[in-house]
């Protein structure tokens, strides 16, 4: 990246309730979003703004390994990434408090498993929006060594 401004455009529109559709220009899908159940007048089954906090951490992470390890052409079969946000009461007002981040990389060659951990670690380190936040992340890469079959 370059000393450049980039911009990312995003429009909600309500649609009833505590309901509306995301979309963005340029983008095909749109997706619905909603109040999260747990809050009076939620929705259970929609994608809500917690939900999409939470994703775009995890997958600011997958984007940023995946780049890394291209890079540093590490050779990998699989990354899967379970993410979990937790949101409590802070300073008396709730906020994402923490995102626990669980990537498993899956690799063949076991003497890469050092070199494999490094780039995970590098990645959640340089996610542009890890850094954009104050919520605490906790991160708990594990390495994987599988044979081919």
């Amino acid at each position: 990246m370059s000393n450049k401004e980039y911009f990312y455009d995003v429009n909600i529109s309500w649609q009833e309730g505590r309901q509306g559709t995301m979309s963005s220009p340029g983008l095909e899908e749109v997706i619905e979003v909603a109040t999260p159940p747990e809050f009076e007048g939620g929705i259970p089954g929609k994608w809500s703004p917690e939900h999409l906090f939470v994703a775009s951490v995890s997958s600011c992470l997958m984007t940023t390994f995946t780049a890394i390890a291209e890079f540093s052409k590490l050779a990998y079969e699989s990354l899967n990434i379970k993410a979990l946000g937790k949101m409590a009461k802070k300073e008396g007002r709730f906020m994402m408090t923490e995102i626990t981040l669980e990537p498993e990389l899956i690799i063949t060659n076991e003497k890469l498993a050092d070199k494999a951990r490094r780039i995970l670690e590098k990645a959640e380190k340089n996610c542009l929006i890890t850094r954009s936040i104050r919520t605490d992340i906790i991160f708990t890469p594990r390495v994987v060594v599988a044979a081919l079959d």
